[in-house]
């Protein structure tokens, strides 16, 4: 009797791993979760992060700080730029993942081209924002007054849900253009391009550490972006009022910033601005003495 034979093929789904300090580790909880699309479709095997994952990227993230501020703000804006000509180049594969996670073509084609802008934007902006923040401050006393921006130092962020790409690197670029470094968790339902972008940062000339990206659930996950004493500042880009207030509740014990982006439209102007690279910068304010040089007739 001749047995029965089946031409039936299971896809082979793509794992996503994680993106830490330059490597793409895989959870080291050993979790894993299928997202599906609105036909039901699943996706791919994405990592489910863990505590332990967000304190290796904010360890990741601290390493790096030092050197990613310290560069000068020109080579940040042309490592920027690079980022923006890797996403270009790979646009094709961008358009297909927002298609698998329910965008349709035209639409995902501009979330694609408005994502490559966006980076243009930023890059554009790395050494300009300085000026516009910056002071000379009116004093009563011999001295010179300066008040001038520097990055925060390592930001927590809660990238946004319905949002797969632009969303994304709107926040991460507005971050790291002011010489922060970050630790991101991407979308927990349209989780495809964020680690695909990862790709596009690790040959992108970015130093690893500087960006690191983060697959789960922000059930599990928001209360250590806010809570870590090593963490300097947390966005949070959904609209949930009980997250919203435990996290101003956990900022208080280390008093650390925290932003709502949950009524920014990404897609549209207010998406873009150096005064979102303003919201986490600190200002230092630095007095000189008015030095008099005999026979000047003045001060300098």
């Amino acid at each position: 009797m001749a047995t029965k034979t089946t031409t039936q093929r299971l896809d082979v789904l793509k794992t996503y791993k994680i993106y830490i300090g330059g490597q793409f580790p895989r959870t080291e909880s050993g979790r894993y979760y299928i997202p599906t699309n609105a036909a039901g479709e699943k996706l791919a095997n994405v990592c489910l992060c863990s505590r332990k994952d967000f304190r290796d990227a904010v360890v990741a993230a601290r390493n790096a700080f030092g050197g990613w501020s310290g560069r000068a703000a020109f080579n940040r804006s042309q490592i920027l730029y690079r980022m923006a000509e890797m996403l270009e180049g790979r646009k094709a594969q961008f358009v297909d993942e927002l298609m698998l996670q329910d965008a349709s073509k035209a639409k995902a084609e501009k979330e694609v081209s408005l994502a490559v802008d966006r980076l243009i934007y930023y890059a554009g902006w790395c050494d300009k924002y300085q000026q516009l923040f910056s002071a000379v401050n009116p004093v009563a006393s011999s001295h010179f007054n300066f008040s001038v921006p520097e990055p925060t130092g390592v930001v927590a962020i809660i990238a946004p849900q319905s949002d797969s790409l632009l969303g994304l690197v709107s926040v991460i670029t507005q971050v790291i253009a002011g010489g922060n470094t970050c630790v991101v968790l991407a979308s927990e339902k349209k989780p495809l391009c964020s680690v695909t972008f990862a790709e596009v940062l690790n040959s992108s000339d970015l130093p690893g550490g500087v960006v690191n990206i983060l697959t789960g659930k922000p059930s599990e996950l928001a209360s250590w972006f806010v809570d870590h004493m090593d963490v300097n500042a947390t966005i949070y880009c959904e609209n949930n009022s009980d997250v919203k207030k435990m996290m101003q509740e956990k900022a208080a014990a280390n008093v650390k910033r925290v932003f709502f982006y949950d009524k920014v439209h990404w897609d549209s102007e207010e998406g873009q601005s150096p005064y979102l690279i303003f919201d986490t910068q600190e200002i230092k304010t630095t007095w000189h003495p008015v030095e008099n040089i005999a026979g000047a007739g003045g001060g300098y």
